[in-house]
């Protein structure tokens, strides 16, 4: 039982190198150390804190890159959309125009037409004054071909005048 029992000299002894590396250790390795652990554990906090606010500017900027994106979208919208609007007017425009030429042209065909059907009626007008001139004339010259004929004739008209 001796071995478990161990001396008071060797305890004492024991206790004062204890004691003695204790205050050395105090004394010039406890301050370091604990400096040394005062700076890790500020240097810890202090990156937590920078991680904590980085991941806020993160998100802030996730937030306004999501708010831009959004912006874009709708201006991409309303250029499609402004586009559209002016692909339809200008459509409808050319349509418009296309009408309005077709009629002017329709109009002016009309015009020609009936300017042609007019000089054609004149001229058939004249073509059958001129044949109709031409037979009387063949007529009045055969009929009229003698003098007896001639006054007869004359007698007759101025009866037909007197009777009107």
């Amino acid at each position: 039982m001796d071995l478990l029992m161990p001396g008071l000299g060797l305890f004492t002894i024991s206790f004062v190198i204890f004691i003695i590396v204790f205050l050395i250790l105090k004394k010039f390795a406890w301050k370091p150390i604990l400096s040394t652990l005062k700076e890790r554990e500020d240097s810890i906090s202090e990156s937590i804190a920078t991680a904590e606010r980085v991941k806020e500017e993160m998100a802030q900027m996730k937030a306004e890159h999501e708010h831009v994106l959004a912006e874009a979208k709708a201006e991409r919208s309303a250029i499609l959309k402004e586009a559209k609007d002016a692909k339809e007017q200008i459509i409808r425009e050319a349509k418009e125009q296309a009408q309005a030429q077709a009629k002017k042209i329709i109009a002016e065909a009309a015009v020609a037409i009936e300017n042609q059907k007019m000089a054609a009626l004149t001229d058939v007008k004249n073509q059958v004054g001129a044949l109709v001139i031409e037979v009387s004339e063949k007529v009045l010259r055969k009929e009229l071909s003698d003098k007896a004929n001639q006054e007869a004739y004359i007698k007759q008209l101025a009866g037909e005048i007197k009777m009107n």
